[in-house]
């Protein structure tokens, strides 16, 4: 095996570490909870806008799609 690891090593550090990244992956999409859902009727073109959180508070607008920009 790599490294000169017995083969019983490399197959429980492998384990462990799937099991890390997959109990990672768990915990941060249960604190973050995305929204899932796709809505029935998309947006009208220039009806999606977009707002960076650091900036909400600030003198900034949100920023508009492209779509919006081009008309």
């Amino acid at each position: 095996m790599p490294a000169g690891v017995p083969m019983f090593t490399y197959l429980k550090m492998l384990t462990a570490s799937l099991l890390a990244m997959c109990a990672g992956a768990e915990v941060v999409h249960r604190y973050y909870r995305p929204e899932l859902t796709i809505p029935k009727i998309p947006p009208k073109p220039g009806e999606l806008k977009t707002e960076l959180l650091g900036l909400k508070e600030g003198k900034h607008k949100p920023q508009v799609s492209q779509q919006e920009e081009l008309k």
